[in-house]
């Protein structure tokens, strides 16, 4: 994003953090199996590894879903700079309060 005015780049750091509770493995399991399968992209070998991954480790499958991309792709006016993401089995107690001390990480 460039400041018009002083013709400066800037930038802006989203962070999220999300706690999603998988109520239906299999069919979470399947759509990652497609969005693997639909991926043009990804070589053979990759793809069986994939498969492999998200049949084994839910959070796997979440992560081929989730992607930030999606995120800010109809956001008017920024151009995606860098992004990443990962996904991982968690404890979770709902009582637990959502503290934000991690925030400057």
């Amino acid at each position: 994003m460039t400041d018009e005015l002083s013709g400066e780049v800037r930038h802006v750091r989203v962070r999220v953090e999300m706690v999603l509770e998988v109520a239906e493995p299999d069919e979470l399991i399947r759509a990652a199996w497609a969005r693997i399968e639909d991926d043009e992209l990804m070589p053979p070998e990759e793809r069986d590894q994939a498969a492999q991954a998200v049949s084994r480790d839910e959070a796997e499958a979440v992560a081929y879903l989730i992607d930030p991309i999606d995120l800010v792709g109809e956001v008017p006016g920024v151009v995606l700079a860098r992004a990443s993401w990962s996904s991982e089995l968690a404890d979770y107690d709902p009582e637990d309060r959502w503290d934000s001390d991690d925030e400057d990480d």
